[in-house]
């Protein structure tokens, strides 16, 4: 998961505003569906930032690693496997799970259902394109 944006809040949105999922696109670059829903871009925060993925059965978002972030993850509904450096790692809903800074990392919708997650990382990195490092394919996504 990444804050690919500017820090720049968008015009004319103040911090304190609430921010729904359905008003952020979706990001589908890395498999599922990623949205960052309170990031530097949409409330201006500068410590982190925090949104939801959505996974079809399944369904995964590609290995990758945080260089400058820890992750924290929250699985709403559904159930998902995370691999942390090749060792999966089963969560359910209600369950949670730490991922630290540069430990390699994927989410998978193992369940026979959708899973959601909530995600936040933090810090933020010293630039946006800095935070986020892919170490798998696009290509490989799909294959479990």
């Amino acid at each position: 998961m990444s804050e690919t944006t500017d820090r720049r809040p968008a015009a004319g949105a103040p911090a304190h505003r609430p921010v729904a999922g359905r008003d952020v696109p979706a990001d589908r670059r890395r498999g599922g569906e990623l949205r960052v829903l309170l990031g530097p871009k949409t409330v201006g925060s500068t410590s982190g930032f925090m949104g939801v993925a959505a996974l079809a059965p399944g369904e995964r978002i590609a290995e990758h690693y945080h260089p400058y972030s820890e992750e924290f993850l929250y699985v709403t509904r559904g159930a998902i496997t995370v691999d942390l450096d090749d060792r999966p790692v089963p969560l359910a809903t209600g369950e949670s799970l730490f991922v630290p800074v540069n430990v390699r990392h994927r989410l998978r919708n193992t369940g026979a259902e959708p899973a959601e997650v909530v995600f936040h990382l933090g810090p933020l990195a010293p630039r946006p394109e800095l935070g986020h490092v892919d170490t798998e394919l696009a290509e490989q996504r799909g294959a479990s």
